[in-house]
């Protein structure tokens, strides 16, 4: 049996986060089972399987400032709860976006998540 399938919950996924902020894409695609699915909240199917989430987050791992700071987690069972503040390179520059982030745990990997996303807000220009 490998080494993570005794993992929490809550362990893998802050793996997920550690490994999406190293901008890592094996060690994300790593937490993720085979057929998973990824929703905007609560049912728009925005990938589904290896392949569409691994080309999703390639894209997003482009990014140069990319960085989801957790904000609060909660656990309930196989159920993780994220609350982040995530930095993003939007088409009208640096910004921030409030996320909610609810996965779904099965044999110590994401199954489902589902998104909520807020309004983004961009960062004040620079003179």
């Amino acid at each position: 049996m490998p080494w993570w399938r005794n993992m929490r919950a809550e362990d893998i996924v802050a793996r997920q986060l550690d490994a999406y902020n190293a901008k890592d894409i094996y060690g994300f695609m790593s937490c993720w089972a085979e057929n998973a699915e990824i929703f905007a909240h609560p049912d728009v199917l925005l990938a589904r399987g290896h392949a569409d989430i691994r080309a999703r987050h390639v894209l997003r791992f482009q990014e140069p400032d990319l960085f989801a700071h957790l904000v609060s987690r909660i656990v309930m069972g196989n159920r993780v709860v994220d609350t982040e503040l995530v930095t993003r390179n939007f088409p009208e520059g640096v910004g921030q976006v409030d996320v909610i982030g609810i996965y779904e745990i099965e044999d110590s990997l994401i199954a489902r998540a589902w998104f909520l996303m807020g309004e983004p807000r961009l960062a004040p220009a620079h003179p």
